[in-house]
């Protein structure tokens, strides 16, 4: 298995000899600091743990995945990245990913000069597994971009059809689940062990409310795992983000009542936006958002920004469809108010 993995990788990053920090020479925490060249004087005057133990300690306790399988990352964007860093020869591999689906995977491909294969959903947004066989076999694909639940779609992508592709494909699979916690269907962090070849990406973004650290999580097989911990920045992860993510998980209860008023929030949302006639169709929704396809994309977006309501115009990507994020009750009622003016209007 480690062999087989370990072909996958890019012979520079497999060669690659990763900085030593001072605190990889020392890992103790008593004593007097003088290795570092950091100031003595202030709060946040100590470069933070590298691997952000503590941190991993809680995420392992709440998920029960074992710490050697878990990574952290600059929000969910740089463990994209430091995949196709880890994975893809630029000029010369490719990866493939779904659309529509979330643009990081192009942009981060673009960055690198790796080839994206983008496949069409279907109608239901759904996987077409006769499109997608012929590219399982090709040598040269190295990584596939999976979000489920998708962004902006909002539904998951069937299970089976996953599985479809771990039965054919040889290469990594990363299932980005950043808006899971708001599905009641299992995560693929259970799978980890039957595919060495997955890695399972969630986030403190969404709904654990912390999009502002910017910390994203990957669950992986520990080889690939020691290929993360080359790559990556020293201190990719701040003190004061490790603190306030500690903090947040300790806290399971608060999270729990949160996500349940977005979910009921998302229900009746749904409900009232049906009653209005600019309203053609509100695509069925896994996460905490809504697609919601109207009569002129452009035309409601503009009026709402005029009203100060803000939501996402994805008329580009989805044909005339707007992406709402669930807000609170209020803000929520705020936006059906202005939506009724519009209708009347």
């Amino acid at each position: 298995m480690k062999n087989n993995l370990e072909k996958l990788v890019r012979k520079n990053i497999q060669n690659l000899a990763p900085y030593s920090s001072a605190r990889e020479e020392y890992t103790g925490t008593d004593g007097i600091f003088l290795d570092a060249n950091e100031n003595p004087f202030g709060i946040y005057n100590r470069y933070p743990d590298p691997y952000q133990n503590k941190l991993k300690q809680r995420l392992s306790e709440i998920k029960g995945i074992h710490q050697n399988q878990i990574f952290l990352g600059n929000g969910s964007d740089e463990i994209i990245d430091l995949t196709y860093r880890i994975f893809c020869e630029p000029g010369k591999d490719k990866a493939l990913t779904f659309s529509p689906t979330y643009g990081m995977y192009e942009v981060s491909a673009n960055i690198n000069a790796v080839e994206l294969i983008k496949l069409p959903l279907n109608n239901s947004f759904q996987m077409d597994r006769n499109s997608l066989q012929p590219f399982l076999l090709d040598e040269s694909l190295k990584l596939i971009f999976i979000c489920s639940p998708n962004n902006p779609t909002g539904n998951l992508i069937h299970s089976d059809d996953i599985e479809f592709i771990f039965r054919i494909f040889n290469g990594i699979v990363v299932i980005d689940e950043a808006y899971i916690d708001f599905c009641p269907q299992a995560s693929f962090l259970d799978k980890l062990s039957a595919y060495p070849n997955l890695i399972v990406c969630q986030t403190l973004s969404k709904a654990w409310g912390l999009a502002g650290i910017r910390l994203g999580i990957a669950y992986m097989n520990e080889v690939v795992l020691t290929y993360f911990n080359k790559v990556k920045p020293p201190y990719n992860i701040s003190s004061a983000n490790q603190y306030v993510a500690l903090d947040a998980l300790s806290n399971e209860a608060d999270f729990q009542e949160k996500v349940n008023l977005i979910l009921a929030e998302k229900e009746r949302l749904s409900q009232e936006l049906l009653q209005l006639s600019t309203v053609k169709k509100i695509y069925p929704s896994d996460a905490n958002f809504l697609l919601v396809e109207v009569e002129d994309a452009n035309d409601l977006y503009n009026k709402l920004v005029e009203k100060k309501l803000i939501i996402r115009n994805r008329n580009s990507v989805v044909k005339n469809c707007v992406r709402i994020t669930i807000g609170t009750k209020e803000e929520n009622q705020q936006l059906l108010n202005a939506l009724k003016e519009i209708n009347h209007g």
